[in-house]
């Protein structure tokens, strides 16, 4: 592939990221042209929590989960993010340690843009920086929705309100689909154990409100 053919079919692919989405030709051409590629296999931690921040990173291609260290050692799944996410951008915006590790749940390719070219893009590009704002406010919204759900609802409602947020389009007409879970990564991210979350899920399952494909699980088009 020549150059100028990569570099129109990364541009291509940037438009189909949301946080690219309503950036300028010009400017989306200077992205383009300053993203690093790289990949990660399957485990492989991108990362690490308390190291410097020198880049963020756009998942183009996979699948991968936000952990934190709690006081006693164990990891807290914070987020799982797919193909057109991005993270590491917080460390580039005040110069702070990573807050989070972030490791490859899938082999995964991510677009790299390091924090000197990220800054001088946000002052170049309003539409990016108002994407940037937004992806964040959302993200602070999320949070707090998350800490409520724990501080107030019952294990099965936190359960719920988990899968729905993860699924996109299923297989099947009426439902989406959750990515690939296990109960362990369900219990990691609402707070609870293992077991609880296979009674919960059993649950579920009889009252008819889930159903599972695999490893993905089957929710209703809705908050229902």
């Amino acid at each position: 592939m020549s150059a100028s053919s990569r570099s129109n079919e990364v541009r291509e692919s940037l438009r189909t990221i949301p946080l690219f989405a309503a950036v300028g030709s010009d400017d989306l051409e200077a992205v383009a042209s300053l993203l690093i590629e790289r990949r990660f296999p399957k485990n492989k931690t991108i990362v690490e929590e308390g190291t410097p921040g020198d880049y963020m990173y756009v998942v183009r291609e996979g699948r991968v989960k936000v952990t934190k260290l709690s006081g006693d050692g164990r990891e807290k799944i914070l987020e799982m993010l797919g193909a057109g996410s991005f993270f590491g951008e917080l460390s580039l915006l005040d110069g702070a340690p990573r807050s989070a590790s972030v490791k490859a749940l899938t082999e995964t390719r991510i677009l790299a843009l390091s924090r000197n070219d990220f800054l001088a893009l946000l002052q170049r590009s309003p539409d990016l920086a108002m994407a940037v704002i937004q992806e964040l406010t959302a993200r602070l919204r999320q949070m707090d929705d998350q800490a409520s759900a724990l501080s107030f609802q019952r294990v099965k409602e936190r359960t719920q309100g988990l899968l729905l947020r993860l699924a996109r389009e299923g297989p099947e007409g009426g439902r989406r689909a959750t990515p690939a879970l296990t109960h362990q990564q369900i219990a990691d991210m609402i707070g609870t154990s293992r077991e609880t979350v296979t009674r919960v899920v059993k649950g579920l399952k009889q009252d008819g409100w889930l159903t599972q494909a695999g490893k993905q699980y089957l929710v209703p088009n809705g908050e229902d």
